[in-house]
This record gives structure tokens, C-alpha cells and sequence, in this order.
């Protein structure tokens, strides 16, 4: 099949890549002429375990192109996808500025049937909107559908090769039948294409992303009384987890969570309620919850130093808000890491891959180590933030070597708790007993 896919962000690029890896002719859209001719060369303008090869090898075949032109875009698929950006507006909604500049100029160039796919992650009645933007210039046939992602940054291309589900959110037999030709492919194992109405598609993606930040903030609240009443977070966790109404994934406690999606489809499914009087209270204190959880660790480390953090170095492990991405969007470290700059903190930092990320963000005001190792030489105390594989099984006797202080600030309770004791560190996590304090 021929599919134009426009915007090549994380959502975009994935879809058109793993689209062409299963025979389709792909043309990705970019206005961005420099990152569209690196794409050309060959280069992969994201961090996302697997793509490359994938990228590659249908770049070969011929399969996967990329240009600026959405003319080019829109002649050669018969499905177009839209994976553009839907950033949050000021008071907390999605903006869909890029996704209806892009429908108006969509309905002024198509010449024949064309299925129009929302990939974007988009509030309750998009699709109309699309829909009537694009009506009012088209003069063929088209239908709009929406087809929410439900990929996780760091296994995008395991989840689209292999998807739990597939939502195809459509009132046209005719779209949903190419629909469901283009994923038949992906769901040869018998996984469910689910055919709903386009509203009830769209508020699927807001409602699983809510559902997935509230479970995680409800087990940060559950660390936090652990805390104070000396119950330890992973045994609390390993027995509700064993209970299969709840499930064992998304149970891990830490310093909270960010991303480019729970953050931002948490407040726009508030506002979304908002605007339809009506609250969801749950989500305010989500929000509320994991706004404070990303520097629960604030206080702990404050107080370790007898409330006087300058001048202090402090090694940080983990900068991207998740491992497996270079992505630091709504990161907890950097939360963590403009609060104790601001108290006069030296930071010396590691990350595998979000090192160029953090360093536009903050430039010269931190010291950027090139190992995990070296990033602990001198330093006053490590904080880690993110739990990247690297981290889990250090060398204790080096890390003793080089810090000044054996002393571990875990956000991500990487570590287990009695070995860190023997092994002779100062050893603080969430959720669990602190030690040599």
C-alpha cells in the first residue's frame, strides 16, 4: 500500500519505518529541510533502541522517503497519517493548531479518496474538527479515522512490530477495511483490532495514559506512608502486584514520572473535563502528587548536609525521564537538578544518551562527564534518577574509590537495601529504610 506519514517525530518516524518494513511505500513529510535530508543520508534524528536497522534497510529498498513537500505527501499515499505535535497550551489543553493547519491545506491539495489518520494524541472530537476543516475545500471523497499510538519511548518498535491492540476509531466501512488491510500484518498472532466510534478512539489514548500515571502515583503515595510507618514499598508491592486484578507492571515507586505523554495527557484529559463542567478529581491530585514526588528526595539529601548543599558536589546517574530514550521532556532530574543548582550545588552528570538534550537546556552550568565513573570523581554524594541497566550492577568498591562520601541518593530503588548496608554506603531510596543515616 502507498502511506504518506506527516511529521517525523518520535510517533512519525516509527510509524513510517515500521510501515515500510512490512512491504508498504512510505514517504515521510518534514518541514524541517536539514533534518529531512539527514533522514535522507540515512540518519536517525532520534535515539530509539532498534530503529536504525529498520531505517536502513527500507531507506535501501526504496521503501522509505522522505521529503518537504506535502503536495509529494499527499499524491502518492492513499492513506495519510498525521503524527504531528499537539503540545500543551497554556491552560493545560492540546494544541491542535499543527494538526488543523495541516487539514486545512489537506482539503485545498487532495485530488482523490483519501483516509485521513489521526495519529497524534488528540482531545475528544478532533476528528470532527479535522473533518469539517478539511471539507471545506476538498473536492474528492475522504474519510478521517483515529488510530491512537500506544507506543512506549524505548520499545516503539517492539510495540508497533507487535501491538497488544489496535484501535481504529471509524464510521466509514471504506477506511476501515484499508485499515484493517494495512495492520493485518502486525496481528498475525491474533491480537485484536478494535473497531470503535472516533470519539470513543480518541479518549481511549487519554484514559489508558491517565489510568497508567494514576497507578504510578498511587504506588509513590504508598512508598511516601512506607516511609513513615516503616513498611518497605517492594514487599508491598511485590504482594499487591501478585493479585491479578492489579497487575505487577507500573508498581515501581520512585522520584515520579515524565515523558512526553502522561505529563501532558494527564492536563489535557483535566482541562478537556473542565470544559465539559466537569472535575476530575483524581487527575488534580495526580497531577498535584507527581508534581512533589520529583524532588521527594530534596529534603533527604538537605538534611544529610545539615541544610547546606553549597558548594557541595553532587554526581548525577540518569537525565532522560526514562532509560532506553534521550528524551528529557518533564524529566524528574532536571526538577531535581534546578533545585539544588539554585542552592548552590555543583553537578557533575551522566547519561547514556540525553547528555546533547541537557546540555541545550542548561549549557555551561553543569559539568557533563563522559562515564558514570567519571562523574563520581570527588563528588560530595550520588543522586540517580533514571534506571538505566548500566546503573544496576556497579562496582561498589570503585564507587567508594572516587566519591568523597559514600553516600547514594536513589530515586529509582535500584539497589537492594541489606547489601547496600553491608557493603558500607549511606543509602537513602523511596519507599524503604534508609541506612547509615
Amino acid at each position: 500500500m502507498r502511506i504518506s506519514v506527516i511529521g517525523t517525530g518520535y510517533v512519525g518516524l516509527v510509524t513510517g519505518t515500521c510501515l515500510a518494513e512490512t512491504g508498504n511505500e512510505v514517504i515521510c513529510v518534514d518541514i524541517d529541510k536539514a533534518k529531512v535530508e539527514k533522514m535522507r543520508n540515512g540518519e536517525v534524528p532520534i535515539y530509539e533502541p532498534h530503529l536504525d536497522v529498520l531505517f536502513e534497510r527500507n531507506i535501501k529498498a526504496n521503501r522509505l522517503k522522505f521529503t518537504t513537500s506535502l503536495e509529494a505527501g499527499l499524491e502518492h499515499g492513499e492513506i495519510i497519517f498525521l503524527a504531528l505535535p499537539t503540545p500543551e497550551d497554556e491552560d493545560g489543553s492540546a494544541d491542535l493548531s499543527y494538526v488543523l493547519n495541516v487539514s486545512e491545506e489537506i482539503g485545498k491539495k487532495i485530488k482523490t479518496y483519501k483516509v485521513i489518520v489521526d495519529k497524534s494524541t488528540v482531545p475528544v472530537g478532533t476528528a470532527e474538527k479535522v473533518r469539517r476543516v478539511i471539507a471545506k475545500n476538498a473536492s474528492c471523497e475522504f474519510d478521517v479515522v483515529s488510530n491512537p499510538e500506544f507506543l512506549r519511548e524505548g520499545f516503539a518498535v517492539d510495540d508497533f512490530m507487535k501491538p497488544e491492540r489496535i484501535v481504529i476509531g471509524s464510521s466509514s466501512e471504506r477506511a476501515t477495511a484499508l485499515m484493517q488491510k494495512l495492520y493485518s500484518p502486525f496481528v498475525r498472532s491474533g491480537n485484536p483490532i478494535i473497531v470503535m466510534d472516533e470519539k470513543s478512539a480518541e479518549l481511549t489514548k487519554y484514559a489508558a495514559n491517565s489510568f497508567l500515571a494514576t497507578k504510578i502515583t498511587f504506588m509513590n503515595e504508598i512508598a511516601n506512608y512506607c516511609e513513615k510507618v516503616g513498611a518497605d514499598v517492594d514487599m508491598v508491592r511485590i504482594g499487591m502486584g501478585s493479585d491479578s486484578r492489579i497487575g505487577k507492571r507500573f508498581l515501581f515507586p520512585g522520584i515520579g514520572y515524565g515523558g512526553s505523554c502522561f505529563p501532558k495527557d494527564v492536563k489535557a484529559l483535566k482541562k478537556a473535563g473542565k470544559d465539559e463542567n466537569y472535575d476530575f478529581r483524581i487527575l488534580n491530585s495526580v497531577i498535584e502528587v507527581n508534581s512533589a514526588q520529583k524532588t521527594i528526595l530534596l529534603p533527604k539529601i538537605e538534611e544529610y548536609f545539615k541544610n547546606d548543599l553549597k558548594g557541595k558536589t553532587i554526581a548525577v546517574w540518569g537525565l532522560a525521564f526514562k532509560p532506553e530514550t534521550d528524551d528529557i521532556r518533564e524529566a524528574p532530574s532536571i526538577d531535581m537538578m534546578e533545585a539544588m543548582l539554585k542552592k548552590g550545588a555543583n553537578l557533575q552528570v551522566f547519561d547514556p544518551e540525553a547528555m546533547p538534550n541537557i546540555q541545550k537546556r542548561f549549557g555551561d552550568k553543569l559539568n557533563y562527564a563522559d562515564s558514570m565513573y567519571a562523574a563520581l570523581d570527588g563528588a560530595d554524594a550520588l543522586l540517580i534518577c533514571t534506571e538505566w541497566s548500566i546503573f544496576r550492577t556497579p562496582d561498589y568498591d570503585k564507587l567508594k574509590q572516587l566519591l568523597k562520601n559514600p553516600v547514594v541518593f536513589d530515586g529509582r530503588n535500584l539497589y537492594n537495601v541489606n547489601d547496600m548496608e553491608t557493603e558500607g554506603f549511606t543509602y537513602v531510596s523511596v519507599g524503604r529504610k534508609s541506612v547509615n543515616l
